[in-house]
């Protein structure tokens, strides 16, 4: 069920749901992709009119923080849970190892896919790797780069994860997924440096708890300080503004 919060689409859905339907659609012939959707992505999205293009775009835009699944649950979507995307990584590649379902894996500083697909192989041994590369950091572009289409259709998988950050990750998506053949793209943002151990994953209570959001400045505060600090404070009054008298 897709629900609108602050104008932007975000499927309230279960877990073992999403993850579910995500395994069905890894061996379609239809194209598609997701995007894993916090606050940050969804603030974004609504003052830049192209993030807002992708994430509409978008077969599935997953709450991946927990003030969007109590809003959801708030709305009258008692169901929702949070779909994040290290643990839809995670989940996805237990729930197809052993199949003939090949992944890709875009995305990374230097070293940090490699080491991403060994953190997997050894949790799901039957996984099957179609390749793994970490691009060099630079702009999009407003067209597809042949040498990318070429080099990720060559190694033909069926699911392409993509970590490159949002939201550089949901305008990748959106411009590349008419070119690729793979059925589908996941946007997980940090689940590379989490899954390969590259960064430090907030404990699970804080997590639960909404707070892996203070976890991650306390981390990082110059990178992260301005998506944290400025965009929550946004979201908590836009959403008093416009959902604040709902029952």
């Amino acid at each position: 069920m897709r629900v609108p919060i602050l104008d932007i689409p975000v499927d309230a859905q279960t877990f073992d749901e999403a993850v579910n339907i995500l395994a069905g659609w890894a061996v379609e012939s239809q194209k598609r992709y997701v995007s894993t959707c916090p606050v940050y992505t969804l603030m974004i999205a609504r003052e830049n009119p192209q993030m807002r293009v992708a994430l509409e775009r978008a077969d599935m835009v997953t709450a991946d923080g927990m003030p969007l699944v109590w809003l959801q649950r708030r709305l009258g979507y008692p169901q929702a849970e949070r779909v994040y995307g290290p643990d839809v990584m995670r989940a996805l590649c237990e729930k197809t190892a052993n199949r003939e379902v090949r992944h890709f894996f875009w995305g990374g500083l230097p070293g940090v896919a490699e080491q991403l697909v060994q953190q997997l192989q050894r949790a799901s041994p039957g996984l099957q790797i179609a390749g793994f590369y970490s691009p060099p950091i630079e702009e999009i572009g407003d067209t597809p780069n042949p040498a990318i289409i070429e080099h990720l259709n060559n190694a033909n998988p069926h699911v392409i994860w993509v970590g490159l950050g949002s939201p550089k990750q949901d305008l990748w998506m959106s411009l590349y997924r008419p070119v690729l053949n793979a059925p589908l793209l996941i946007g997980v943002g940090a689940a590379f440096d989490f899954i390969a151990g590259t960064k430090p994953q907030a404990p699970r209570w804080m997590q639960r708890s909404g707070l892996e959001w203070l976890y991650r400045l306390i981390r990082e505060p110059r990178r992260l300080w301005r998506r944290y600090v400025i965009y929550n404070s946004r979201f908590i009054w836009e959403v008093l503004r416009h959902h604040g008298v709902r029952r």
